[in-house]
């Protein structure tokens, strides 16, 4: 049974556990406590009513006190009488301050009971307060600032330990994830060498005085082409390698409509031959940012570059680019089958592709919106990809806007 929200149990925390822990372990001694004082209380009354009741026991147990007799039964008159005299004015009896100082420790313990709960609270607070700390730093470290540490004051105890194995594990894999960058970085460059060669080949082998066979050009055609897309792909996991790096060479202000516009302007001859039709919306100085042109330009290329490619032939593509408060957007949307948002999302992945049947294309190489991830998250952005309702894709990515406008010749770009 689904309790309200109004009577809704608070969380099981730590810190609710350990109050909880508290007041019962004072509940539980300041009962015994009250057990105990109540049996001394009543020990101590039966101790005192003790001789009255030998004095007033029957008379052939004391056969050697027969004159005494007239005296005890006297005795106990009186006390019989000053009981009843007692009860006339309204002055307690032993049974009822037995009764009332009952009641009273009952609600003195009530009342501790709270006070000893508060107290818990607020103790469980303070020894959990390293702890709240850690999970803080920890949640504010991911892989953009692994080299950041808990760095745990303190004596040596066992919350020291913890916060000193966390670190050494950041540690670990702050060395993992520099050295599979360094080795993403070295292997584009090692391989460039090669493929240079072999590419260098092919042009000797073609240029020789005597013609070459048909069958050794349509060759050398198919390995150009297959050169040229290996290159592109080194050049791709250069660029990715240079943005998980944070390395923004040549950090600048530019407006994102002028590199929208070239990024049109190389993709028009596949825009043409797909006979697609192109909205852009951006207006002229509309949405400024700043960082390295290089990756900016490669960004946008990627995003109208995929909206280009993986499109129905006749389609469309709208792109816009606005700045909102302190942040600047570029969207590209564009039509095309029906996809599913569960694989949409994992799009930002290195090499995942969605297959030709879904897309409508089977090229790429399934780097170019993780490249667009790297890029705008090395600038402080974000990359939001959304199956359209209607087909296609909606690419949505969002960059701190800058409030310093240079002039188009400042910028680096065209007028």
């Amino acid at each position: 049974m689904r309790l309200p929200n109004w009577v809704r149990l608070p969380g099981r925390t730590v810190r609710v556990r350990l109050t909880v822990l508290y007041a019962l372990l004072f509940l539980f001694s300041g009962a015994l406590l009250l057990t105990i004082a109540s049996g001394v209380t009543v020990h101590s009354a039966a101790i005192v009513s003790g001789p009255a009741a030998i004095v007033s026991g029957p008379a052939w147990a004391r056969p050697h006190q027969q004159p005494g007799r007239a005296n005890a039964r006297i005795h106990m008159l009186q006390s019989q009488v000053a009981h009843l005299q007692s009860q006339a004015v309204g002055q307690p009896t032993q049974d009822q301050l037995g009764h009332v100082l009952f009641i009273s420790s009952l609600i003195a313990l009530a009342i501790m009971t709270i006070v000893s709960a508060a107290l818990g609270w607020l103790v469980a607070g303070r020894a959990l307060r390293p702890v709240r700390q850690m999970t803080a730093a920890a949640q504010r470290i991911s892989e953009d600032n692994l080299h950041e540490r808990l760095a745990v004051a303190g004596p040596r105890d066992e919350l020291k330990e913890l916060g000193d194995t966390i670190d050494g594990l950041l540690a670990r894999l702050e060395g993992a994830f520099a050295a599979q960058r360094r080795f993403v970085a070295n292997a584009s460059h090692e391989l460039r060498t090669p493929l240079t060669t072999m590419r260098a080949s092919l042009d000797v082998a073609l240029a020789k005085p005597e013609p070459a066979p048909p069958q050794t050009v349509a060759l050398a055609g198919r390995l150009r082409a297959e050169l040229d897309r290996v290159d592109a792909l080194l050049e791709a996991f250069l660029v990715l390698a240079r943005a998980q790096h944070r390395h923004l060479p040549g950090c600048t202000a530019l407006p994102l409509d002028y590199v929208v516009e070239a990024a049109l302007a190389d993709q028009a001859a596949a825009i043409h031959a797909r006979n697609l039709t192109v909205q852009d919306t951006t207006g002229p100085g509309g949405a400024w940012v700043t960082g390295s042109q290089a990756l900016l330009c490669r960004l946008v290329e990627n995003v109208i570059g995929n909206a280009v490619c993986h499109n129905d032939d006749g389609g469309w593509i709208r792109i816009t680019t606005q700045t909102d408060g302190r942040r600047a957007s570029l969207v590209v949307e564009n039509g095309g089958p029906f996809l599913e948002q569960r694989q949409v999302a994992e799009l930002a992945q290195p090499f995942r592709r969605l297959g030709a049947d879904r897309t409508g294309s089977d090229e790429g190489s399934g780097l170019g919106l993780s490249i667009v991830a790297a890029i705008a998250e090395a600038h402080g952005g974000t990359l939001d990809l959304q199956a359209r309702d209607g087909g296609g894709l909606r690419v949505c990515v969002e960059l701190p806007a800058t409030a310093d406008r240079p002039s188009a010749a400042q910028a680096g770009v065209p007028a």
